[in-house]
This record gives structure tokens, sequence and C-alpha cells, in this order.
């Protein structure tokens, strides 16, 4: 690989190197909405859905019994990051009837990314399993999450349930919504993220949704911020191109103005067209 194509790379997947004021703006004001929706909001915090420390998410019920579960995965290129960060992305989707679960797993190097993506199935499976007690309904399953949560979101949708346990429905999951997701993950093998996360050849085939038939066809609302990098909406397209078909509809959406982490922000924005486009797919 030339250096210039090298270059290139990392100027479209280092998406903090792109936003300055991540550290002193973005996640502090993502921290403080967080805890103060937690104030009062009647959550029920870390929640065990396996033995290791991090394998443990937040629920927050809508106060509507057998509604449907929405199920978020947090971003942070697999590396970083925290279910408690985003907490204030559930706030407006209680008001409309639809609980939210906030899921946590391990960070590279600890574990590789292949790891997480059976912890993220575990989660699944759990909630699916204690869908009754925590007050949702196991029919009406999602998943969503935000750039390595985007990643994990079609994973999830790529997954053979019946091969996790056998007691699960093939369907187990009714819809997803992966937000500016990674869906390629070979390019990642020449920029710096990969310092970390220790991806090879082969692992970088495996862990590619784009790379793997989809068993699902549950329908999938596909997101990117209008202003995120080419590469990065390119992944999105090529994705629905990939597995769009008569019987599995797949919806692109861009989010005007937004970059790779206002499109967070406008998730959780009850009067944007993103939140309104969700909520449509959960309710159906």
């Amino acid at each position: 690989m030339t250096q210039a194509l090298s270059q290139e790379l990392e100027e479209q997947y280092n998406f903090r190197a792109r936003r300055p004021d991540y550290a002193t703006a973005v996640e502090p004001d993502w921290v403080r909405r967080s805890e103060e929706f937690r104030q009062y909001a009647e959550g029920m915090l870390n929640l065990k859905y396996g033995s290791r420390a991090r394998e443990c998410l937040d629920f927050f019920p809508s106060g509507r019994p057998n509604s449907p579960i929405l199920v978020y995965f947090h971003g942070g290129y697999w590396q970083r990051g925290d279910k408690s960060l985003y907490s204030f992305v559930a706030e407006p989707f209680l008001e409309q009837g639809i609980h939210v679960a906030l899921v946590s797993y391990d960070l590279c190097p600890t574990v590789r990314l292949s790891h997480i993506t059976q912890q993220a199935r575990c989660a699944v499976a759990w909630i699916h399993d204690h869908a009754a007690e925590l007050g949702g309904s196991r029919d009406q399953l999602f998943v969503t999450g935000h750039s390595a949560g985007g990643h994990i979101t079609a994973r999830l949708m790529g997954t053979d349930w019946g091969r996790i346990a056998p007691t699960l429905p093939p369907d187990l999951i009714k819809g997803g919504i992966p937000i500016s997701g990674l869906f390629d993950l070979r390019p990642l093998m020449s920029t710096t993220i990969n310092a970390n996360l220790g991806l090879d050849t082969a692992e970088a085939h495996t862990e590619s949704p784009l790379l793997h038939p989809m068993p699902s066809h549950a329908p999938q609302l596909v997101v990117c911020g209008g202003a995120e990098t080419e590469h990065l909406r390119r992944q999105s397209d090529d994705y629905v191109c990939r597995f769009s078909s008569a019987t599995r509809a797949m919806e692109r959406y861009d989010v005007p103005g937004c970059d790779h982490f206002d499109v967070v922000n406008a998730l959780a924005d009850a009067n944007s067209e993103l939140f309104r486009k969700v909520v449509a797919l959960v309710k159906g």
C-alpha cells in the first residue's frame, strides 16, 4: 500500500481527528445529559447478561407494558466508551412507549473484536429471554448502534440465531438501525485505529458484515450523517446495495448537516427526521 493511500484511509476513518472539540465539548455534553437523565429515569442499571465485568446493560422502561424494546450499542471503535455515556439517547424513545436497553461490552485490545460480536449476541439473547420480567415484548426486539455499534448492529442482523441457541427464533430481531456503521473492516488495517484492534486479514474478513450472507429479512434503516466522510457514506451505500431485496426492506438515510458525532444528537432529538424514522420502524 502506498503512503498516499494509507494517509487517505487515515483521513477517512479517523473520525475523532476531524472533531478536535470531541474531548472538550462533545463528550462532556453527553456525560452531562446522561447524568441528568439517569437522576430521574427509573432505570434498571448494570443488569448482568454475562459473567465478565463489562457484560452488563442498563434498561430504561417506558412505562408501557409489553411494548417494543430498542437495544443500543455504543461506538468508540471497539476500544473505548461505555453505555453510561449514552443514557440520554433513551429519553425521547421512552416518551413514545419504547423501552431502551444500552449495552456495554469488553474493549480491544483486552479482547479480540470477534469476542465483542459474541458478547453482543449474548446480550440480545439475554434481553429476549428476560423481556417479560423487564416489562417488554420479546416479539418486538429491535437493535441499533452508532459507529462501532453500527457494525455490531449489522453483525447481529447477520446472525443465525438457531446456531447461538436452539430455543431462539430465527427472526429474533424485528428490525435494525445501523448508524454510521462500518461494514467492511479491511480499510482499518492500514490506519492507526488498528493499533489497538490488531485486525489481521482473516479477522477483518470474518467480522465484515458486507462480506457474509444476511439471514434476517427484517427491515433496516441504514443511516449516516450527511457531512460524514465519503468512505463511510459509501460503506452504508454498499451495505444497502448488497442486501436490499424484494423480501428485505432497506432504507438508506443521510442526516442533513450531521458529522459522525452530531448524528447521535439527531437520534436523541424528538423533533428530528431521524428520530421519527426510527420510531416508525420500531412501532411498525
